[in-house]
Parts: structure tokens; C-alpha cells; sequence
């Protein structure tokens, strides 16, 4: 397989996994959330990501995510599927039930808490790969993972098998950018913070973003498209707002999923919820000062409209 094996390109939503009081999925406002970003342009979906809280999830829950995204991705865009795990079997595994599940590819990040060595990375992608029953989407998140896929390393992983695309999240402008140079021949690149520089990485011709932002903000989705229309004006104030919203919510007691969740939940906006446990939901100052600045941020934009 390479990047001529599928057709994803645009913005891809990283969905949120909504989770009710007692702590169970609301199947119901995911699936919600689903229509609704097809609905504003979205081009496929991401479920059991980070944004997903996959570490929260049993393996019965992401495989259940699995079937939800399929069917309701079906015929509008690929459903990809977070298999976030250490060890290659349990990677692999996930991989296999997700196509059981009717999912269309897979996202694959580095084994995550040990600090492995490029040999060891290597290593782990092809014993994935091996196993690997779906296009593989490789995902560098070194901010979570603790492990990073180089520049030099997504070339090397660029010819194994299954691999079809990477989401180059690590939020350094050089890293991407080289990245897509790199690869960009063989696999398709798609952009991870596209509210911090979605619009350059359009220009400098990547395949799509991957982001948690249109699950809260359909500008984020507005952005792509006006960037690949010509509409510069349009996509650089878009940017701005992105770039804004970014420090929001990663600042004053406040990061990114639960705020994220939160700020779903003032819009009234389905597939927000709760936290799982560690994370907990935004309360007193951090609450307040999330709705007092989505106001400020939004309100001019409605207007307009």
C-alpha cells in the first residue's frame, strides 16, 4: 500500500468520546456529534484517539467505538480508529478487531511511557505492520507518547506494507514540515495542530488535517477549505481565532480534552459530556474563564453571519 491506496484527504475530525455521570459512553451524543461534523464539511473521522481518551477505554469499548464510527461514516468518509497500545500483539489485535467492526484504516502511534530506541521503534512499527489487516496511519504525538517519529524515522516507516498516511501532531513547524518533504511521495501527510498552523501546511501542499478543534469550533473545518480555495483573507483570520482558542484552552488550569469537552457542553453541542478519571471535568475560575473567552472568540464571527 501507499498514499494511492486511499483517497482521504481534508479535514478529519479527532473525536471525542462523551461520557455520561456514571461513566459510561453516551453512545448517543457520539454518534450525534458524527452527523453533525459530516453535516459542516468534515471528511472522515477519528475515534479512540487521544481526543478519544483511549487510554480510558477497554478494549469492549473501543471496538464498540469502532462499530459506531463505521456506521456512521459509512458512505460520507473513512472511519480511522485509534489502537493506541505498548506492545505490538496488543496494537495488532486492535487492529484486527476494527476491521470486524467495518472501520476503514487504523491510527497507529508509537508504544508510549518507555523510552524506546530508534531500533526499537523500528522494530515495533514492522511487528505491527505484519499483523496489520487495514491501512495503517501513522501518528506522531510525542507530547503524549513520549516517543517521536523523526522525520528520518517516518521515511523509513513510509515503505512498510500498510502504512498509507501519517498525523504529524508534534506541534513543531520544522518537524512537519520535513516530515512532509520526506514522505509526502509515498504516504500521505496530514496536519495534527491545524488551529496553530493549519492554513501554512495546506499551502506547503499536505493531504488534510487531523484535529480535535471542529469538535468545538466548525471554523476549524471552514479553514481548510478556504485555504485551498484562495481565500487568504478568510483562512488567515480563521487562523488567528485557531491559534487563540489553542492558548485558551492550555492555559490557566485548563488542558486541552477536558476543555475541549467543556466548551461542547456551553455550546450545547452533542458528544461533549464528561472526563473519564485522572481527567476531571473544568470547574469554578477554569470554567469561567473558558466560557468568557469562547465568547469573546465566537461572538464576533456571529455576528457576521
Amino acid at each position: 500500500m501507499n498514499r494511492t491506496s486511499v483517497a482521504w484527504a481534508g479535514p478529519v475530525p479527532a473525536l471525542t468520546t462523551p461520557f455520561r455521570t456514571d461513566h459510561s459512553i453516551d453512545e448517543e451524543g457520539f454518534v450525534a456529534n458524527i452527523d453533525r461534523l459530516f453535516r459542516a464539511g468534515a471528511a472522515g473521522m477519528i475515534a479512540a484517539g487521544c481526543t478519544g481518551e483511549f487510554w480510558a477505554l477497554s478494549f469492549a469499548e473501543r471496538a464498540r467505538l469502532a462499530r459506531l464510527a463505521a456506521d456512521a461514516c459509512r458512505g460520507r468518509g473513512p472511519a480511522i480508529v485509534g489502537t493506541g497500545a505498548v506492545t505490538p500483539s496488543e496494537v495488532v489485535e486492535q487492529i484486527h478487531a476494527a476491521r470486524e467492526a467495518g472501520a476503514d484504516g487504523v491510527l497507529v502511534m508509537p508504544p508510549y511511557f518507555l523510552h524506546a530506541t530508534e531500533a526499537e521503534m523500528v522494530a515495533h512499527f514492522e511487528a505491527v505492520d505484519r499483523g496489520a489487516v487495514l491501512p495503517v496511519v501513522l501518528y506522531n504525538i510525542p507530547g503524549n507518547a513520549g516517543n517521536a517519529i523523526t522525520p528520518a524515522l517516518a521515511g523509513r516507516l513510509a515503505d512498510l506494507d500498510q502504512v498509507v498516511a501519517i498525523k504529524e501532531s508534534s506541534g513543531n513547524w520544522t518537524n512537519f514540515h520535513d516530515t512532509l518533504n520526506r514522505v509526502r511521495d509515498r504516504i500521505r501527510v496530514f496536519c495534527g495542530p491545524s488551529s496553530v498552523f493549519g492554513v501554512a501546511a495546506a499551502l506547503a501542499g499536505c493531504d488534510g488535517h487531523m484535529d480535535c478543534f471542529p469538535n468545538v469550533w466548525e471554523g476549524c473545518l471552514d479553514l481548510w477549505y478556504a485555504t485551498r480555495a484562495g481565500r487568504m483573507e478568510e483562512a488567515w483570520a480563521l487562523q488567528r481565532t485557531g491559534m487563540e482558542m489553542t492558548a485558551l484552552f492550555t492555559s490557566e488550569g485548563r488542558t486541552l480534552y477536558p476543555a475541549t469537552k467543556a466548551a461542547m457542553n456551553l455550546a450545547g453541542l452533542p458528544g461533549g459530556g464528561l472526563p473519564r478519571p485522572p481527567l476531571r471535568p473544568l470547574a469554578g475560575p477554569p470554567l469561567a474563564g473558558l466560557e468568557a473567552g469562547m465568547h469573546r472568540l465566537l461572538a464576533p464571527r456571529a455576528k457576521v453571519a
